[in-house]
Parts: C-alpha cells; sequence; structure tokens
C-alpha cells in the first residue's frame, strides 16, 4: 500500500467509526420506536392504533418543526459562530425550548379536552395527552445530543439511546403484562424514557463542556435561528404533510382502522427515513466545512457521497423485503393487515427516493439557501396533496400510498434541479462564493 494511500485511509477512519456511531445512536433510538409500533400494532385494538398512528403524527409535526427552528440551526451555528462557547449556547437553547414547551402543552391539552367532548371514545383523547407530556422531554434529549455531533463525536449520544431503548422496551412490556397498555401509556413511557436520558446527558455535559467568557445574548442567538429557520421550517411543514397528513385524512374519511392499516405500511420504511436522519446531522457540520474551504466547487462532491450513501443502504434493504413481504407481515403482525401487504412495492419507492433526497437538501441547507428546499417541497407537496386527496377519497390507503410515494419522487428532482441551478449561477462572475459570507446566513437570493 502506497505511503498516499495509506494516509487516505487513517483519515477515513476516523469518519467511518464516527458514522457508525451515528447510525448506531439513530438506529437504537429509532428501532425502540420501530419495534413499539410493530407491538402495538399486535398488541391493540385497530381502532386504538389508528389512534397512536394519529397521536404519532401529530408528534412528528411537533418535532419537524423543532427541528427547524432548533436542531438544524444549531448544526450549522454550533459548528461555526458557537463553536466556541457552546455551554452558553446550550443553556439558552434549553431556556428558549421551555418557553416553546409551554405552548406545545397548552396547544395538545386544549385540544385533548375538545376531542373529549366530542366524544371520542378510542383512546385519542388520552393519546394527545400523552404527546403533551412527552414532546418537549423528547425534544429536550434531541437538542443536548445535537452537542456532541456539533463536537463530532456521537459516542455519549448513542449511549443515550441504548438508555431510552431499554426503558421503553421494559416499560412496554410491563405495561402490557398488567393490561395497562394503550396509546396515552405509550406516550408516557416515551417522555420518561426520555427524562432519564436528559437527566445523564447533562449531567455529563455539565463535566466536561468548557465555561466561555465570550456569551452570545439569548435574543440574537434565537434571531439568527429564526432568519436560518423560517425557511427550514416552512420546508419542514411541507415535507411533514405528504408523509402523515393522510393519517388524518383516512380516520375521517375510512376511519381510525385505515389509518392504523397506513401505520402498518409505513413501519417498514421508518428504519431507512431514520438511517438517513441518523447521517443528515454527521454529514451537515462535515459539509460546512468542505464548502467553507471549497467554496460551491465541493457541492458536487458532497452531493454525490450523501445521495449515494443514502441509496446503498435504501435499495438493499427493499430487494430484501419486497422478496420476502408476505412472511414478514404475517410473522410482525401476527397475521393482521396483510390486506395491505401488495402496496409495499410502493412503499419502497417512496422510501428510496426520500433517503435520497437528504443529499442535495443538506447540500442546499448547508449553501445557506433553505428557501430552496422549502421551495422543492413545496412543489411536491402541492402537486402530491392536489392528487392524494381526491385519490384516497376514492381509493383509502392505496391511494394515500400512492400520494406519499408521488411527492418523495418530486421532491428528489425538484431539490437536485434547484441545486444545479444555483451552483451554475454561483460558477458566473457576477456571483460571489456563499462562504465569502459567515456559514449558515440565509441567501435573500437564489
Amino acid at each position: 500500500m502506497s505511503i498516499d494511500r495509506a494516509g487516505r485511509v487513517r483519515k477515513l477512519f476516523p469518519w467511518v467509526m464516527k458514522g457508525g456511531l451515528a447510525l448506531l445512536d439513530q438506529g437504537l433510538y429509532a428501532g425502540s420506536n420501530f419495534v413499539m409500533s410493530i407491538l402495538l400494532a399486535r398488541w391493540l385494538a385497530p381502532e386504538e392504533y389508528g389512534s397512536y398512528a394519529v397521536a404519532f403524527s401529530v408528534l412528528v409535526f411537533i418535532m419537524m418543526f423543532h427541528q427547524a427552528l432548533f436542531l438544524e440551526p444549531m448544526l450549522i451555528f454550533g459548528s461555526s459562530a458557537y463553536r466556541n462557547c457552546l455551554r452558553v449556547y446550550l443553556k439558552a437553547l434549553l431556556l428558549l425550548h421551555l418557553c416553546i414547551s409551554l405552548g406545545i402543552v397548552l396547544v395538545l391539552g386544549v385540544t385533548a379536552g375538545v376531542a373529549s367532548k366530542l366524544g371520542q371514545t378510542n383512546g385519542f383523547p388520552g393519546a394527545l395527552v400523552g404527546v403533551a407530556f412527552a414532546a418537549p422531554l423528547i425534544l429536550m434529549l434531541w437538542i443536548i445530543k445535537r452537542v456532541f455531533y456539533v463536537n463530532l463525536s456521537p459516542g455519549p449520544s448513542a449511549g443515550a439511546s441504548l438508555l431510552y431503548c431499554t426503558l421503553t422496551m421494559g416499560g412496554l412490556a410491563l405495561a402490557y403484562r398488567y393490561n395497562y397498555l394503550s396509546p396515552l401509556s405509550t406516550f408516557l413511557l416515551m417522555g420518561l424514557a426520555s427524562l432519564v436520558a436528559n437527566v445523564v446527558l447533562l449531567t455529563y455535559l455539565g463535566l466536561r463542556l468548557p465555561s466561555s467568557q465570550d456569551a452570545p445574548r439569548i435574543l440574537d442567538i434565537w434571531g439568527r435561528h429564526w432568519r436560518y429557520g423560517r425557511w427550514a421550517l416552512g420546508a419542514n411543514v411541507m415535507m411533514w404533510v405528504p408523509l402523515n397528513v393522510f393519517y388524518p385524512l383516512l380516520s375521517s374519511l375510512s376511519g381510525m382502522a385505515a389509518a392504523g392499516e397506513l401505520k402498518a405500511l409505513m413501519n417498514f420504511a421508518s428504519p431507512m427515513y431514520q438511517a438517513s436522519g441518523a447521517l443528515s446531522p454527521l454529514m451537515l457540520p462535515h459539509a460546512a466545512r468542505v464548502l467553507e474551504k471549497r467554496g460551491h466547487t465541493g457541492a458536487d462532491s458532497v452531493l454525490k457521497q450523501q445521495t449515494l450513501l443514502s441509496i446503498s443502504y435504501s435499495i438493499p434493504y427493499w430487494i430484501v423485503l419486497l422478496l420476502f413481504q408476505a412472511p414478514i407481515f404475517r410473522i410482525l403482525y401476527s397475521g393482521r393487515y396483510t390486506e395491505v401487504v401488495y402496496l409495499m412495492p410502493v412503499v419502497a419507492l417512496a422510501c428510496v427516493f426520500g433517503s435520497a433526497f437528504f443529499g442535495p437538501a443538506n447540500v442546499l441547507r448547508v449553501m445557506g439557501s433553505p428557501r430552496l428546499v422549502f421551495a422543492a417541497v413545496s412543489i411536491s407537496t402541492c402537486v402530491a396533496v392536489a392528487v392524494g386527496v381526491p385519490i384516497t377519497w376514492a381509493y383509502g390507503v392505496r391511494g394515500a400510498t400512492w400520494g406519499m410515494a408521488l411527492s418523495e419522487v418530486l421532491a428528489f428532482v425538484a431539490a437536485v434541479v434547484l441545486l444545479r441551478r444555483k451552483t451554475r449561477k454561483l460558477s458566473q462572475p457576477t456571483f460571489t462564493v456563499p462562504c465569502s459570507v459567515p456559514l449558515g446566513e440565509v441567501d435573500n437570493g437564489s
């Protein structure tokens, strides 16, 4: 082996280790939620499982809102502007998170009360109360975990996910054994497990994060997050719509059991979306540094790297799953939901393009253009909803599944087209390289 090649291998090895830990972190956390969804599908009545599916889609909406204004900007600014004052930065974000959480609890509490007054007897009001308890604690955990990704050291975060996984799985088994299992108890377990993990990680960080004399004002932090996150917020809302709006739509058109059928299908896509999400926090700081050094000329390499990586594990996963889809359905769901197994290839199509979307979307975010990510998902979502709503009304779960697939394909194509267009503009002499301005600042053009 040549010296140059050996040097490249030595440089690559730490990234392989960090990437493996990031996948382990996300795999443990998402894996526990995946197993929980499978067990609930086996143990709960179809209508109760549908209530869990609709409430979980509400939780996902809150998480995407939080990701846009907290987690995504944190990876950008924590790796650049606030890199030398992470302790103060984390305290400010947790205080802002507390303010947001009060609003979340109030809105969900009122919504649960209204649902109860309307006579919902399928566990949905209780599920909303559980989300009101769990959401602030889960979101707090993700803020704390992001500190380790900013420092490119996901090991402790993976340990916290292992703790979360152990607590949720053990609690779920106990709840089932003693007949306390319900959508409400499930979300309460998720919140309690997150609380314990929060305490452990905050104790760990308190001993290791250095103090800093450079203390940014909390209003300055919020202002910077808002300027970046307002476009990411719109993009995340638009990303939530095609993958989650069909749950409440199906429940109103065909009943809660139909929402449970769709959830049973999409459970298989969840691991791949989570795997892409696991790599994204690690790749964003790396991409930010690459573009800071190389300018927009590094965009193509980052795009190809992450897109190919996403497809490389998504496609083999779906090949195996589709070959054995019928027995897998029977084993995992104990004979339930087999009437929708024929839709698995459509879910696979949606998932592969959904994973690939992370490639161009991450590059656009790092180049300070979350507005273009918003534009890409807005185009795809509007088309998918315009087509998906009527076919869901006509064909039920089948129509909803095709609506999701259409949205994911269009989102990837639109993101690639917009990224190519932006890099072509930046290559012209009249345009400056985006890294000549502070990384993460949002462009007003594009």
